[in-house]
Protein backbone atom coordinates (compact mmCIF):
# COMPACT_ATOMS: atom_id res chain seq x y z
CA UNK A 1 0.00 0.00 0.00
CA UNK A 2 1.45 3.34 -1.27
CA UNK A 3 1.97 5.65 2.44
CA UNK A 4 -0.29 8.66 1.61
CA UNK A 5 1.28 12.04 0.73
CA UNK A 6 2.47 14.50 3.01
CA UNK A 7 0.16 16.95 4.59
CA UNK A 8 3.24 19.20 5.26
CA UNK A 9 6.57 18.88 4.16
CA UNK A 10 9.75 20.87 4.76
CA UNK A 11 13.29 20.46 3.38
CA UNK A 12 15.92 22.72 4.49
CA UNK A 13 13.50 25.20 6.12
CA UNK A 14 15.23 28.53 7.32
CA UNK A 15 14.24 31.45 9.44
CA UNK A 16 16.28 34.31 10.71
CA UNK A 17 15.08 37.68 12.46
CA UNK A 18 18.22 39.71 11.83
CA UNK A 19 21.44 38.16 13.34
CA UNK A 20 19.17 35.03 15.03
CA UNK A 21 18.80 32.02 13.15
CA UNK A 22 15.79 30.75 14.85
CA UNK A 23 15.34 28.05 12.35
CA UNK A 24 18.71 26.34 10.72
CA UNK A 25 17.78 23.45 8.16
CA UNK A 26 15.18 22.14 9.50
CA UNK A 27 13.49 19.21 7.27
CA UNK A 28 10.27 17.08 8.30
CA UNK A 29 7.09 15.48 6.74
CA UNK A 30 3.95 15.12 8.36
CA UNK A 31 1.16 12.98 7.12
CA UNK A 32 -2.47 13.41 7.02
CA UNK A 33 -4.39 12.05 10.43
CA UNK A 34 -1.03 12.43 12.57
CA UNK A 35 -0.86 14.26 15.59
CA UNK A 36 2.84 15.40 15.60
CA UNK A 37 4.30 16.85 18.71
CA UNK A 38 7.22 19.93 18.63
CA UNK A 39 8.89 19.22 21.93
CA UNK A 40 11.57 21.45 22.88
CA UNK A 41 12.47 24.42 25.45
CA UNK A 42 11.30 28.48 25.42
CA UNK A 43 13.20 29.76 22.21
CA UNK A 44 14.08 26.25 20.47
CA UNK A 45 12.29 27.59 17.42
CA UNK A 46 8.63 25.62 17.78
CA UNK A 47 6.69 28.83 17.42
CA UNK A 48 8.37 30.07 14.95
CA UNK A 49 7.65 27.12 12.54
CA UNK A 50 4.20 27.42 13.56
CA UNK A 51 4.15 30.91 11.80
CA UNK A 52 5.52 29.76 9.09
CA UNK A 53 3.20 26.62 8.59
CA UNK A 54 0.44 29.29 9.15
CA UNK A 55 1.68 31.78 6.84
CA UNK A 56 2.38 34.28 8.82
CA UNK A 57 5.68 35.21 8.08
CA UNK A 58 8.08 33.92 4.65
CA UNK A 59 10.42 31.07 4.91
CA UNK A 60 14.16 32.65 4.34
CA UNK A 61 15.38 29.15 3.25
CA UNK A 62 14.64 25.86 2.21
CA UNK A 63 11.16 24.97 0.98
CA UNK A 64 7.88 24.18 3.15
CA UNK A 65 4.44 22.84 1.44
CA UNK A 66 0.91 22.33 2.92
CA UNK A 67 -0.97 19.73 1.06
CA UNK A 68 1.51 20.01 -1.71
CA UNK A 69 1.53 23.95 -2.39
CA UNK A 70 3.74 26.76 -0.72
CA UNK A 71 2.69 28.72 2.34
CA UNK A 72 2.73 32.70 1.77
CA UNK A 73 0.82 35.49 4.08
CA UNK A 74 -1.52 35.89 0.58
CA UNK A 75 -2.35 32.41 0.14
CA UNK A 76 -6.23 31.82 0.90
CA UNK A 77 -6.07 28.18 -0.26
CA UNK A 78 -3.48 27.61 2.57
CA UNK A 79 -4.85 29.38 5.40
CA UNK A 80 -8.63 28.19 4.68
CA UNK A 81 -7.15 24.69 5.14
CA UNK A 82 -5.69 24.85 8.95
CA UNK A 83 -6.34 26.46 11.91
CA UNK A 84 -4.38 28.50 14.42
CA UNK A 85 -4.33 28.24 18.24
CA UNK A 86 -1.40 30.91 19.10
CA UNK A 87 0.14 30.65 22.39
CA UNK A 88 -0.84 33.54 23.42
CA UNK A 89 -4.88 34.46 23.46
CA UNK A 90 -6.47 35.96 20.74
CA UNK A 91 -9.99 37.22 21.42
CA UNK A 92 -12.07 40.19 22.42
CA UNK A 93 -12.12 40.11 25.91
CA UNK A 94 -14.78 43.42 25.85
CA UNK A 95 -16.95 40.87 23.60
CA UNK A 96 -19.21 38.20 23.82
CA UNK A 97 -17.83 34.51 23.52
CA UNK A 98 -20.44 34.34 20.09
CA UNK A 99 -19.82 37.68 18.78
CA UNK A 100 -16.17 36.33 18.89
CA UNK A 101 -16.64 33.84 16.80
CA UNK A 102 -18.90 35.31 14.28
CA UNK A 103 -16.04 37.98 13.72
CA UNK A 104 -13.36 34.81 13.08
CA UNK A 105 -16.20 33.07 11.17
CA UNK A 106 -16.76 36.08 8.62
CA UNK A 107 -12.81 36.26 8.51
CA UNK A 108 -13.49 32.88 7.01
CA UNK A 109 -16.29 33.79 4.24
CA UNK A 110 -19.14 32.38 6.87
CA UNK A 111 -22.51 34.02 6.73
CA UNK A 112 -25.96 33.80 7.75
CA UNK A 113 -27.10 30.37 8.55
CA UNK A 114 -24.21 28.48 7.91
CA UNK A 115 -22.21 30.45 10.42
CA UNK A 116 -24.72 30.05 13.28
CA UNK A 117 -24.89 26.41 12.85
CA UNK A 118 -21.34 26.27 12.98
CA UNK A 119 -20.80 28.90 16.18
CA UNK A 120 -23.54 26.66 18.28
CA UNK A 121 -21.47 23.62 17.30
CA UNK A 122 -17.67 24.56 18.37
CA UNK A 123 -19.16 26.16 21.23
CA UNK A 124 -21.53 22.91 22.22
CA UNK A 125 -17.73 21.14 21.69
CA UNK A 126 -16.16 23.06 24.11
CA UNK A 127 -18.77 22.67 26.77
CA UNK A 128 -19.26 26.92 26.20
CA UNK A 129 -22.52 27.02 24.95
CA UNK A 130 -23.91 28.39 28.26
CA UNK A 131 -21.62 30.95 28.41
CA UNK A 132 -21.96 31.89 24.45
CA UNK A 133 -23.30 36.18 25.66
CA UNK A 134 -21.14 36.18 28.79
CA UNK A 135 -18.02 38.64 27.88
CA UNK A 136 -14.56 37.20 27.37
CA UNK A 137 -12.92 39.09 30.37
CA UNK A 138 -15.18 37.14 32.52
CA UNK A 139 -13.68 34.12 31.68
CA UNK A 140 -11.26 31.85 33.22
CA UNK A 141 -7.84 31.44 31.60
CA UNK A 142 -9.06 27.45 31.00
CA UNK A 143 -11.88 28.65 29.31
CA UNK A 144 -10.78 31.45 27.29
CA UNK A 145 -8.17 28.93 25.71
CA UNK A 146 -11.06 26.48 25.23
CA UNK A 147 -13.01 29.43 23.17
CA UNK A 148 -9.83 30.21 21.20
CA UNK A 149 -9.29 26.53 20.34
CA UNK A 150 -13.44 26.80 18.95
CA UNK A 151 -12.35 29.95 16.73
CA UNK A 152 -9.67 28.04 15.41
CA UNK A 153 -12.35 25.29 14.00
CA UNK A 154 -15.14 27.21 13.23
CA UNK A 155 -14.03 26.81 9.67
CA UNK A 156 -13.30 23.04 9.64
CA UNK A 157 -9.87 23.08 9.02
CA UNK A 158 -8.16 19.99 7.72
CA UNK A 159 -5.21 21.04 9.81
CA UNK A 160 -4.74 22.43 13.47
CA UNK A 161 -2.25 24.03 14.88
CA UNK A 162 -1.65 24.28 18.62
CA UNK A 163 1.17 26.45 20.33
CA UNK A 164 1.40 25.92 23.52
CA UNK A 165 -2.37 25.90 24.02
CA UNK A 166 -2.35 24.88 27.90
CA UNK A 167 -0.01 27.86 29.11
CA UNK A 168 -1.64 28.99 32.38
CA UNK A 169 -4.69 27.00 32.43
CA UNK A 170 -5.41 24.87 35.34
CA UNK A 171 -5.35 20.96 35.36
CA UNK A 172 -9.26 20.70 34.78
CA UNK A 173 -9.56 22.75 31.73
CA UNK A 174 -6.01 21.06 30.65
CA UNK A 175 -7.22 17.99 30.31
CA UNK A 176 -10.41 18.67 28.94
CA UNK A 177 -8.68 20.30 26.03
CA UNK A 178 -6.54 17.06 25.67
CA UNK A 179 -9.64 14.51 25.20
CA UNK A 180 -11.03 17.24 22.87
CA UNK A 181 -7.76 17.38 20.44
CA UNK A 182 -7.57 13.41 20.60
CA UNK A 183 -11.33 13.38 20.02
CA UNK A 184 -10.46 15.38 16.45
CA UNK A 185 -7.41 13.66 15.58
CA UNK A 186 -9.68 9.98 15.65
CA UNK A 187 -12.05 11.95 13.44
CA UNK A 188 -9.20 12.41 10.98
CA UNK A 189 -7.55 15.93 12.18
CA UNK A 190 -4.59 16.66 11.64
CA UNK A 191 -3.08 18.15 14.80
CA UNK A 192 0.75 19.77 15.41
CA UNK A 193 1.53 20.20 18.76
CA UNK A 194 3.81 22.72 20.15
CA UNK A 195 5.21 22.11 24.16
CA UNK A 196 7.92 22.07 26.91
CA UNK A 197 6.37 19.64 28.81
CA UNK A 198 7.03 16.20 27.43
CA UNK A 199 4.25 14.56 29.59
CA UNK A 200 2.11 16.16 27.35
CA UNK A 201 3.81 14.66 24.10
CA UNK A 202 4.44 11.37 25.42
CA UNK A 203 0.19 11.23 26.42
CA UNK A 204 -0.87 13.02 23.02
CA UNK A 205 1.61 12.45 20.13
CA UNK A 206 1.77 9.62 17.79
CA UNK A 207 5.31 10.93 16.78
CA UNK A 208 7.68 13.45 17.91
CA UNK A 209 10.75 16.33 16.97
CA UNK A 210 12.30 17.48 19.47
CA UNK A 211 14.01 20.87 18.86
CA UNK A 212 16.81 22.78 20.64
CA UNK A 213 18.06 25.97 18.73
CA UNK A 214 15.95 25.88 15.61
CA UNK A 215 17.08 22.23 14.80
CA UNK A 216 15.49 19.16 14.92
CA UNK A 217 17.81 16.97 17.11
CA UNK A 218 15.28 13.37 17.07
CA UNK A 219 12.60 13.30 15.29
CA UNK A 220 10.45 9.94 15.82
CA UNK A 221 7.57 8.22 17.61
CA UNK A 222 7.86 7.84 21.62
CA UNK A 223 8.76 4.13 21.36
CA UNK A 224 11.80 4.96 18.99
CA UNK A 225 12.94 8.16 20.35
CA UNK A 226 13.62 6.34 24.07
CA UNK A 227 15.02 3.40 22.01
CA UNK A 228 17.70 5.87 21.70
CA UNK A 229 19.29 6.23 24.98
CA UNK A 230 21.70 3.85 26.16
CA UNK A 231 19.76 2.15 29.67
CA UNK A 232 16.27 0.81 30.01
CA UNK A 233 15.61 1.74 33.58
CA UNK A 234 16.81 4.82 35.57
CA UNK A 235 17.06 4.56 40.09
CA UNK A 236 17.16 7.55 41.95
CA UNK A 237 17.92 7.09 46.06
CA UNK A 238 19.67 9.28 48.67
CA UNK A 239 23.15 10.05 48.26
CA UNK A 240 23.97 9.88 51.63
CA UNK A 241 26.59 7.96 54.06
CA UNK A 242 24.19 5.02 54.30
CA UNK A 243 24.45 4.78 50.66
CA UNK A 244 28.06 5.87 50.28
CA UNK A 245 29.55 2.30 49.60
CA UNK A 246 27.16 1.33 47.29
CA UNK A 247 28.20 4.29 45.71
CA UNK A 248 31.40 3.14 45.30
CA UNK A 249 30.26 -0.26 43.90
CA UNK A 250 27.88 0.97 41.06
CA UNK A 251 30.79 2.44 39.56
CA UNK A 252 31.71 1.71 35.72
CA UNK A 253 27.94 -0.28 35.66
CA UNK A 254 26.21 2.47 34.22
CA UNK A 255 25.64 6.15 34.55
CA UNK A 256 25.88 7.42 37.90
CA UNK A 257 25.29 11.38 38.87
CA UNK A 258 24.85 12.68 42.41
CA UNK A 259 23.24 16.16 42.38
CA UNK A 260 21.61 17.65 45.09
CA UNK A 261 21.74 14.83 47.62
CA UNK A 262 20.06 12.84 45.38
CA UNK A 263 21.73 9.66 43.31
CA UNK A 264 20.74 8.82 39.75
CA UNK A 265 22.18 5.65 38.16
CA UNK A 266 20.83 4.15 34.59
CA UNK A 267 22.30 0.72 34.28
CA UNK A 268 23.70 -0.64 31.22
CA UNK A 269 21.97 -2.91 29.47
CA UNK A 270 24.39 -5.51 30.57
CA UNK A 271 24.06 -5.01 34.13
CA UNK A 272 20.49 -6.34 35.09
CA UNK A 273 18.38 -4.33 38.15
CA UNK A 274 18.23 -7.58 39.97
CA UNK A 275 22.16 -7.28 40.65
CA UNK A 276 21.41 -4.11 41.63
CA UNK A 277 18.94 -4.84 44.05
CA UNK A 278 20.65 -7.69 45.33
CA UNK A 279 23.54 -5.52 45.99
CA UNK A 280 21.08 -3.14 48.52
CA UNK A 281 19.90 -5.88 50.08
CA UNK A 282 23.14 -7.54 50.75
CA UNK A 283 24.02 -4.28 52.49
CA UNK A 284 20.72 -3.92 54.45
CA UNK A 285 19.65 -0.98 52.50
CA UNK A 286 15.63 -0.55 52.74
CA UNK A 287 13.67 -1.05 49.09
CA UNK A 288 11.72 2.30 50.45
CA UNK A 289 15.26 4.10 49.56
CA UNK A 290 14.91 3.64 45.90
CA UNK A 291 13.01 4.68 42.78
CA UNK A 292 12.71 3.76 39.69
CA UNK A 293 11.43 4.75 36.60
CA UNK A 294 11.54 3.99 32.72
CA UNK A 295 13.39 5.88 30.20
CA UNK A 296 11.68 9.65 29.34
CA UNK A 297 12.03 11.96 26.58
CA UNK A 298 13.18 14.28 29.32
CA UNK A 299 15.91 12.51 29.24
CA UNK A 300 16.89 11.62 25.75
CA UNK A 301 16.33 15.65 25.59
CA UNK A 302 19.15 16.21 28.72
CA UNK A 303 21.43 12.98 26.64
CA UNK A 304 21.05 15.00 23.31
CA UNK A 305 21.86 18.58 24.99
CA UNK A 306 23.38 18.10 28.71
CA UNK A 307 20.41 20.43 29.98
CA UNK A 308 16.73 19.90 31.01
CA UNK A 309 13.72 21.11 28.98
CA UNK A 310 12.76 23.49 31.21
CA UNK A 311 16.30 25.06 31.40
Amino acid sequence: MTAPAALISARGVVKRYGPLTALDGVSLDIAPGEFFGLLGPNGAGKSTFMSLVAGLRPVDGGTLTVDGAGVSAGSRAAREALGLVPQHIALYADLGAETNLRIFGELYGLRGRELRSRIGEVLEAVQLADRRKDLVKHFSGGMQRRLNLAAALLHRPKLLLCDEPTVGVDPQSRNAIFEFLQELNRGGLTVIYSTHYMEEATRLCSRVAIIDHGQILALGTIDELLARLPFEEEVRFPANEATQALLGELEGHGELAVKEGVARFRPRTDYPLSRFYGLTEGRGLSARLFTSQRPTLEALFLQLTGRNLRE
